[in-house]
């Protein structure tokens, strides 16, 4: 059977046994309820009902649908668990360290892994957009934020299909950078999101953000329904209250397309910080 495509970087953990750095994965703060899967071959591997938190830096269940391998680690030591079905590297397995009752750790990274919700509709309300200038800087600060799992840089807003960076920055196809944020509801709520996205950046500007001039980098908020619309609202309200003059328009969400590859987790990858997305208390 085909298995999934895989980035750089999943390649390095799922093939080669590589690790995640500790804190970092998207599943490791999260807790809604639904299906884990193999990142490579969609393989149903855990409940959200095992997970638990134990503290270690990575995502911890205590048992599996019976879809997990166990394998002598070579160093001779630890215990690898693998996906029976493709064999792609998942973390090791601990126990004896009584976090639970059934006295298990799978201790697994993130990235070797997918999230199917049970509830389709919880999910739609647990995504969102937000343009705020150059997608590199608001994909940083929203992905170290807690409960945020997930920042993807994209495009949004504009009518021509499939756009591409290059397209985009001519500025005629109408599309913003966007990112796309998914989120565990449980630890922090649109609400609080907005706030975050407008302390982030200068939401007065109107030609752009910071140095980055032009159309596809005004600050906007995609709402995928009603309850976020209203919620936007409020706090554009309240920025007003303030004083201030925002430039940040409220527009509905529509087709969201995937930026390139090399410009996901961009700051990250390249051990930088931001050039013109810094944090200011504002609420």
């Amino acid at each position: 059977m085909p298995f999934n495509k895989l980035t750089e970087e999943e390649i390095r953990v799922i093939e080669n046994k590589g690790t995640e750095r500790p804190f970092s994965g998207k599943f490791n703060d999260f807790y809604s309820d639904g299906i884990y899967k193999c990142k490579k071959c969609d393989t149903k591997l855990y409940s959200s009902d095992a997970k638990f938190n134990s503290s270690c830096g990575w995502p911890s269940f205590d048992d599996d649908f019976g879809t997990v391998k166990r394998v002598q680690d070579s160093d001779g030591r630890r215990t690898e668990i693998v996906c029976e079905n493709c064999g792609a590297h998942l973390g090791h397995v601990f126990e004896g360290e009584g976090f639970t009752s059934k006295n298990t750790r799978h201790c697994v990274n993130s990235i070797s892994l997918n999230f199917d919700y049970i509830n389709k509709t919880n999910e739609d309300q647990t995504i969102c957009y937000f343009a705020a200038g150059c997608f590199w800087g608001v994909e940083y600060h929203f992905e170290h934020l807690k409960g945020v799992y997930s920042a993807v840089s994209g495009y949004m807003g504009g009518d021509t299909l499939h756009p591409d960076y290059h397209s985009v920055c001519t500025g005629t196809t109408g599309h913003l950078e966007t990112v796309k944020i998914e989120y565990d509801k449980k630890v922090v709520s649109f609400e609080e999101l907005v706030k975050y996205f407008f302390e982030i950046h200068d939401f007065t500007q109107k030609n752009g953000q910071g140095p980055d001039i032009g159309s596809q980098y005004l600050s906007a908020i995609f709402y995928k329904n009603d309850e976020q619309k209203n919620k936007a609202l409020e706090i554009l309200d309240e920025l007003e209250s303030k004083g201030y003059k925002v430039a940040t328009t409220l527009r509905e969400a529509g087709t969201f397309y995937e930026a390139e590859e090399y410009h996901q987790n961009y700051y990250d990858r390249h051990q930088k910080v931001p050039y013109c997305h810094t944090y200011k208390k504002i609420f």
